[in-house]
Order: structure tokens, then sequence, then C-alpha cells
């Protein structure tokens, strides 16, 4: 079930790291001298706001998510809704069309990524708490550069669902900017993704 007022959180964690080496989403990483796999980090701010967040993953990912729910054990302050997209292959925005599919009757996404485990939670915060006050899109931004996460409203359902391709939905940001709320978080942790193992000296 969607929560609050009805905001879906989707966290997409569908990827093959094929530029990291390994499985870049289990890589240990030290965040504030505590130690977690990478994805564990990314998901506990979603988990500190929202009652379930849905975790998009690929097929065969089984001892990816206990590693997961181990790691986080009692850490854990709310739950997480597994959702195997068997389409993640085609890229980014067949997961994030998954999660949307998933939580459909929602009104509205909260959309981040796995491998971003420095998003503080305010971001995660700021952005549903726009949606909740009536903007059709919402995201964080620093220094005029837009960040993560982004949502969307139900106004943007068909077409999120029609996404195909790796971009995701970020020419849906661009055509309709003039709709984007804009969260200003005072915070470089909202643009770092982890892609390579060198992208672990900017967290």
């Amino acid at each position: 079930m969607p929560d609050p007022g009805g905001i879906a959180a989707v966290v997409l964690a569908a990827g093959g790291s094929s530029r990291f080496g390994s499985d870049k989403l289990l890589h240990p990483v030290t965040l504030q001298g505590v130690t977690l796999p990478l994805a564990a980090h990314s998901l506990l701010p979603w988990l500190e706001n929202f009652e379930q967040i849905t975790v998009v993953v690929r097929p065969g990912s089984e001892a990816f998510r206990s590693a997961i729910a181990a790691a986080l054990g009692a850490n854990r302050p709310a739950s997480i809704r597994w959702l195997v997209c068997h389409e993640a292959a085609q890229g980014m925005a067949a997961s994030l069309a998954c999660g949307v599919r998933a939580n459909r009757e929602a009104a509205g996404w909260l959309i981040g990524l796995a491998d971003m485990p420095a998003v503080p939670s305010s971001a995660i915060a700021g952005v549903r708490d726009a949606l909740l006050a009536g903007a059709y899109l919402s995201a964080t931004v620093h220094e005029g550069r837009r960040g993560h996460p982004v949502g969307f409203v139900s106004h943007y359902r068909d077409e999120l669902l029609a996404l195909q391709g790796d971009a995701g939905a970020r020419h849906l940001l661009e055509r309709d900017k003039s709709n984007l709320v804009q969260i200003e978080i005072g915070d470089n942790g909202i643009f770092a993704d982890v892609d390579i193992p060198g992208d672990l000296h900017r967290l």
C-alpha cells in the first residue's frame, strides 16, 4: 500500500553493475562510522520516511535481497516490498515502469536509486512533502543542478508506464519544468551515484 498521503516510494535496484566489476550494491561502505552494504545505506533514509518502500530488483536476486535484509536487521524501521522486474535488462526505464505499475493506484511516486547511499533523509522528505502540497513534479536541486530523488503525481501515470530505454523519466522533467517544484538541498549526496569503484571516494 502506498503511504503518506498515497505517495509510493520506489527505489530502483535492478542494474547489472557492469561498470563496477562486481555487485556494487553489496559493496561494503562506511558512512558516519557505520559499515553496511551500499544498497543498505541507500535504503535507510527511505525507510525513515515511508511505512513501506518498493525496491525493484532483477530476476535471480535472492542472495542480494537476503544480504540487504540481514544487513538492515533491527535498524530497519519500516518494511521493504521486493519487486522482481523481469524486464530489468531493458534498462532503467523498464524498472521504473515496473515500480509504478506495482503501485499504480498511488497518488504519486517518489523515485530513487539504490546506488546512491549518501542521499540525505531531508531530500526524500522534501520531495515527498512537495507532492503532498500539490506539486505535479518535484526534485532536489543544489546550486542549480538537479539531483535525486524525483517525484511525480498520478497525472504522469501513463507516460511513466510507457517509458523505454535507460534515460528514465528525465525527458518528462525537462519538458514540464514549469511544473517542477525544486527542493534546495545543501548536500552533494543528491548527486553521488556509484558506477565505478572510484566513485566511492566521493561519498
